[in-house]
Parts: structure tokens; C-alpha cells; sequence
């Protein structure tokens, strides 16, 4: 017997530096390699259901850019219209359909070699988590570099054949002939630091939120008071994710715009139902649509931010959407409903002992923790314009569209709701058997 086990010992022998190295390597490439194609594939999509497969040799580079821009990347906008005239270019927003779903992917083949772990080492996991990192900012530096193209642009808009054919005579000359052109090239700086706080957090979340993932042993006591809280606000976000997903297939297939719809969905589904999550719980965001352009979904939101004549910051919270349509009111059920669900779960999947004070200190805390987070990633701001001499705009160029969050507000509802629905949760989970009991039963016995 003894020998049997010295020659399998033998045989399977010790894992080496270089093994380790080689194994986790190959791990992290894979990891990488299948978030960057998710991320493409979505991205992809959904540029084409909005119509960017028509651009003139350029739907290669603006892939490229909403892939950076997804992944915590910057990406610039600037014109050319000649010597006597200027534009004015910006936009910050994340497409977080395409970051969701390359978040979900790097999260789980990063996890996935850990799964029948008993323990997982701090070597190790450093070591996979430096390979993830250093292989991710690598695709993301590719990218940056094929984030650029320029576009020319058509004076005039929406106006008439005549008006344009006379506005064009008109400047033709003061643009020295050279058609106004709109582009975006990737500022690699600040791309690079946002993509790592990108990666670190998609890795960071994914620890936390996972329930079978073993931790290092100096971070095992951190399992039950974090994880179950953590994984309940995940669930919560996907919850949103999904009710948004069926409710705008319902809108493409009954309302029309079934491609503009799907457009949204592809690109920026959780920017509108997280929207909405804070909306339900009492928070707000401000902003204005001024201009042809606006948000293409929903309809609702658009109108409000309208109200404002272009020039004063509406406010979007459940008052003012309600306003516009009284079923906006939905949204206020609909979080006391998911939330309540999210406490229960956490809630169930807590150890037994813990205390119902516990319960909702643990869900406050990582309900505020998420909103944090997620709030600031739903901001919007595009904004053009063309000016000639300096002394007058293109009304048919130019807009703005601003939408951003009152975060601590925001934060400040999660805490509360968190808090008592937390207690409530822990309190309907007393009436379900949990991890805990049964070893508490037969010690009285």
C-alpha cells in the first residue's frame, strides 16, 4: 500500500513555478480572450440593429471605441471644418449592456479553475489575478488603437433641399471647400488607468459575490458577514437586467422600432433599468435633451428631460416621470418587491446565528455599496456643435444630451431601504431551515 502511494506521488508529483506560471497564463488568456469577444459580439450587434454597419469604412473603429468605452476607456471627439469655422465634440457614457456582459464572462473564467479548490492560495491568486490584469490591458491598449476614424458630416440638417443647397453655397467658400468632418480617437492614459480600476473591480466583485469560490484562510472570515449580502445584489442588478429585457422586447414587437429598440437593449439595457432601480427607491437624476438629438428609449424619459426648454436641468425621479405617465408608479412596488426578494435570499443563505440587526446592517450596507458604484456609470453627456466665425451655432448640428445622477441621494435611499427591508428579510427567512439549525437542534438534544 505504502508503495502504491509513493508511485502515485510520484507521478503526479508537486506542482512547479513554472508549471503554475504556465497553467495560470493560459487561464488568464482565456479569460481575456472570451470577455473581449463577448464584449464584441454584443457591441457588434448592437451597432449593427442601429444602423452603424453604413458607415463609410469605419463600423471596424467605432466597434473598437464602444468596446474601450466599455471596458472604463476614454474616447474624444473632435471636428474639423476648416479655418474659419470650429466644433465642439464630447461624450462620456458607457454602453453597459457590452460592460455587463464582459464583466460577467471575465468573472466567471477567472472563478471557474478555483471551483474545486478546498482552499485557494494567495500565491496563486495573485498570480491569476496578475496575468487577467496585465493580458487584459494589453486587448485594451490593441484597441485604443483602432479606436479612430473621422466622418464627414452634411451641413444642414433637417432643413429643406433648397435650404441646404443655399446654406452649402453659402459656406462653401468660408470652409475653404473642406467638408466639416466629426472623429474619435482613444485617449490611451486615461483609458489605461480607468480599464485597470475596470479589471480590478470585475475581479475584486467576482470574489465577492461568488458563493462556492474558496477565499485565501486570511479571508475566510469575511465569507458569511460579505458574500451572501454581496450575492443578492448581484442577483438584484440581473433581476432589473432581465424585467428591462422582457419589457423592451414587449415594446419592440408591439410598438415598432424594433431595431432601434433592440439597439438600445444590445447597448445600454442596464443604463435604463438601473435607472430605474433608483428611480423606484426614491433617488433622482438631472440632466436636459437639447437639439435633434435625444435618447432613443425610453420615450418617457426623453420628455422629461425636454421639459426644461433645453436651457434649465430638469429632475428625473418618480414625481416627475409620473408626470408624463402615471404608470411610472410601478417602478415603487416593483423595488419594494425585488429588494424585499433580495433581502430574503441573502437572508436565507446567512448562517442561522446571525442576528436580525445583522441582517439589515449587512444588506444596507452593500445596497448603498452597489448604488454607489452603479449610479455613476449610468452618467450621459454628448454634446456638438459647428459654429461659423466663431459668432453663431448650426442649430441642425449641434445638441446636448446631459443625464446625470444625484448620487448621495441616491446612496442615502439604498441605505434606509436596505436597512428595514433587510430586517424584514431576515425575519420571513426565520421561518425557512438555513445553514446552521440542525447542528443547533442536536446540541440542546
Amino acid at each position: 500500500m505504502d508503495s502504491v502511494s509513493s508511485r502515485l506521488s510520484t507521478s503526479a508529483g508537486p506542482v512547479t513555478p513554472t508549471g503554475l506560471f504556465v497553467r495560470v497564463g493560459v487561464q488568464a488568456l482565456a479569460a481575456v480572450v472570451a470577455g473581449y469577444v463577448a464584449m464584441g459580439v454584443v457591441a457588434g450587434l448592437g451597432l449593427w440593429a442601429a444602423g452603424a454597419a453604413d458607415l463609410p469604412g469605419g463600423f471596424t473603429a467605432v466597434l473598437a471605441a464602444v468596446v474601450v468605452m466599455a471596458a472604463g476607456g476614454k474616447v474624444d471627439l473632435s471636428g474639423d471644418a476648416g479655418d474659419l469655422a470650429g466644433t465642439q465634440a464630447e461624450l462620456t457614457a458607457m454602453p453597459l449592456t457590452v460592460t455587463l456582459v464582459g464583466a460577467l464572462v471575465i468573472g466567471y473564467c477567472f472563478l471557474r479553475p478555483l471551483r474545486h479548490h478546498a482552499v485557494a492560495g494567495t500565491r496563486e491568486l495573485l498570480l491569476r489575478a496578475a496575468g487577467t490584469v496585465v493580458l487584459w490591458l494589453a486587448g485594451l491598449l490593441g484597441l485604443s488603437a483602432l479606436a479612430r476614424h473621422d466622418f464627414p458630416l452634411t451641413i444642414g440638417g433637417d432643413t429643406s433641399e433648397a435650404s441646404q443647397d443655399s446654406l452649402g453655397d453659402l459656406f462653401g467658400e468660408l470652409l475653404d471647400a473642406v467638408n466639416p468632418t466629426v472623429g474619435f480617437r482613444t485617449d490611451v492614459g486615461p483609458t489605461l488607468f480607468y480599464g485597470l480600476l475596470w479589471i480590478l473591480g470585475v475581479l475584486v466583485v467576482a470574489l465577492l459575490v461568488s458563493r462556492r469560490t474558496p477565499l485565501p484562510p486570511r479571508l475566510v472570515r469575511y465569507h458569511e458577514p460579505v458574500r451572501p449580502a454581496a450575492h443578492a445584489m448581484l442577483m438584484l442588478l440581473l433581476a432589473y437586467v432581465a424585467l428591462g429585457l422582457v419589457i423592451g422586447i414587449v415594446v419592440a414587437a408591439t410598438k415598432g422600432h424594433a431595431a432601434e429598440t433592440l439597439a438600445v437593449l444590445l447597448l445600454g439595457l442596464p443604463n435604463v433599468s438601473w435607472l430605474a432601480l433608483g428611480v423606484g427607491i426614491g433617488g433622482s437624476w438631472e440632466g436636459r435633451v437639447e437639439g435633434p438629438f435625444g435618447l432613443p428609449m425610453p420615450q418617457i424619459l426623453d420628455a422629461v428631460l425636454r421639459d426644461g426648454g433645453g436651457t434649465d436641468l430638469s429632475t428625473v425621479d418618480l414625481s416627475s416621470l409620473a408626470a408624463e405617465d402615471a404608470r411610472a408608479w410601478w417602478l415603487l412596488p416593483i423595488a419594494a418587491v425585488l429588494v424585499l426578494a433580495a433581502a430574503f435570499a441573502a437572508a436565507v443563505r446567512s448562517p442561522a446565528r446571525t442576528k436580525l440587526w445583522q441582517h439589515s446592517l449587512r444588506l444596507g450596507i452593500a445596497f448603498a455599496v452597489t448604488m454607489l458604484v452603479v449610479a455613476p456609470l449610468t452618467l450621459v453627456e454628448a454634446r456638438f456643435g459647428l459654429s461659423i466665425l466663431g459668432i453663431g451655432d448650426l442649430d441642425a448640428l449641434g445638441g446636448e444630451v446631459l443625464l446625470r445622477p444625484d448620487v448621495w441621494k441616491t446612496v442615502g435611499f439604498a441605505l434606509l431601504w436596505g436597512l428595514v427591508l433587510g430586517f424584514l428579510g431576515g425575519l420571513l427567512a426565520t421561518r425557512v431551515h438555513r445553514k446552521g439549525e440542525a447542528e443547533k437542534t442536536a446540541k440542546k438534544k
